[in-house]
């Protein structure tokens, strides 16, 4: 008898556990499928679960397919069950190609194709809409979206838009995608949500067209360059019943939620000063310093150094004054930002050219905080006081590219349960539009 086993935290069940399950079977004479435990899917950076285990469970029974089921809950049983139970396969989705290979060396490892097009869940829960995204653009980000929305439950990437349709073939295929489309109308008939990943200047359109067709949209930071625009973008959201959030990951960072809860806790007495730095050296060639309307430090950085200042110290700030050192193509390489506030400073630095410490210090009147780089991923940061006996480190989770957060948010916001809209609001999205326009109309002058 060939004994095959498989895994999966089998979240609302629907048509891609259903077919793999049937073709895990159709390799082998006794099936064993292993559902994870939701604290096990948490410590490995799975978001969002939506039911329970036992609810889980039952729905790999009713299938069919199964002959026993167990239940994983701590990493390196998969080596423990295959031992256990003489297992000869083991099986996943393609999703995870050569992340098991390590267990080669204990039986043959079978990645099988992913399901395209999965249109809605088996076993729904009312309230319940699987995530549909189709992704606007095809390039570094696009992809790590791709795999980061892996780990979020009651989401499946449908396909890909560019208007250069060899790019989105290429992007569909190496990710196993249904749809690719180079017509825009076309692409938002296919979805039911759109993640914008396109250069800076096209997101105000796309995010648009989209919104009039009913879907809810996730923008790639800036989300749009003019407050004007951000404006009518949310409140044509609003108007069509439709979710619009702009994904700046740190904003949805466990850690970064926690670091700013506590700066105005009061721990730090209040604050007076922020100062943000994100740097980093990037080639000639490369779209942030050859896109000579909308390239550049600022427009490319600044939304993360931006970030802190605003939750901390409000937008309610006096001035802002921008100092630059542009490139040959008079794109910014490095920028600072000055914001005058009526008791408060701050300081955003950001650079594709010049490289610096990427801080993050928060000054406060008893004390101050220390996010040392990546600050932006707030894997810990540090309460630092006049006795140093009394300072503090503190750590945080971050799973990935953390991207993962930013799509479980968006989730929790299209299905109306959680309330995270605190993490970053529609005036937070505002401002940074506002300021984003008040540089460029600055620089290009």
């Amino acid at each position: 008898m060939k004994t095959v086993i498989t895994y999966g935290t089998f979240d609302l069940f629907h048509e891609g556990h259903y077919n793999i399950l049937k073709r895990a079977k159709a390799l082998g004479d006794y099936l064993i499928v292993g559902v994870t435990t939701e604290g096990y899917d948490n410590s490995r950076g799975k978001l969002n679960i939506v039911e329970p285990l036992m609810e889980r469970i039952e729905h790999v029974k009713e299938c069919g397919f199964a002959d026993k089921v167990i239940i994983e809950d701590h990493m390196g049983q998969k080596i423990e069950d295959i031992q256990k139970y003489h297992v000869d396969t083991f099986v996943i989705g393609s999703d995870w190609l050569g992340k098991f290979d390590y267990l080669k060396e204990y039986c043959e490892v079978i990645y099988l194709e992913r399901t395209k097009g999965v249109s809605s869940t088996l076993k729904r829960k009312e309230e319940f809409q699987l995530i549909r995204f189709g992704v606007v653009g095809s390039g570094r980000i696009a992809t790590r979206f791709v795999l980061e929305a892996r780990y979020v439950s009651g989401v499946h990437v449908e396909g890909v838009y560019n208007p250069h349709i060899e790019s989105a073939k290429k992007f569909a295929i190496d990710h196993e995608l249904a749809v690719y489309e180079d017509d825009y109308d076309s692409f938002l008939e296919k979805i039911n949500a759109v993640y914008i990943a396109s250069p800076h200047g096209t997101h105000y359109e796309y995010a648009k067209r989209a919104l009039e067709r009913g879907r809810n949209v996730l923008v790639e930071k800036p989300m749009v360059l003019k407050k004007r625009d951000a404006e009518e973008l949310f409140a044509l959201a609003k108007k069509n019943g439709c979710i619009l959030m702009e994904a700046i990951k740190t904003a949805y960072a466990p850690g970064f939620v926690r670091l700013i809860a506590l700066a105005k806790s009061g721990v730090i007495g209040e604050i007076r000063d922020v100062e943000a730095c994100f740097t980093k050296l990037t080639g000639d060639n490369t779209r942030e310093l050859t896109d000579t309307e909308y390239g550049g430090s600022f427009t490319e950085l600044a939304s993360y150094t931006i970030l802190p200042i605003i939750k901390l110290l409000g937008t309610d700030y006096k001035n802002i004054r921008f100092k630059c050192n542009n490139t040959q193509n008079n794109l910014d390489g490095y920028t600072k930002a000055y914001f005058e506030y009526e008791d408060a400073q701050a300081t955003s630095k950001t650079g594709l050219k010049v490289k610096s410490e990427g801080q993050l210090i928060i000054s406060g009147t008893s004390g101050y905080i220390k996010v040392t780089a990546p600050w932006w991923k707030t894997t810990e940061f540090e309460l630092c006081y006049e006795d140093t006996s009394q300072n503090e480190k503190i750590y945080n989770h971050f799973k990935g590219d953390g991207l993962r957060y930013e799509i479980s948010d968006f989730v929790s916001k299209v299905n109306r349960y959680g309330n995270n809209d605190f993490k970053l609001t529609r005036e937070d999205s505002i401002a940074i539009a506002e300021i984003m326009e008040r540089f460029l109309k600055e620089h290009r002058s």
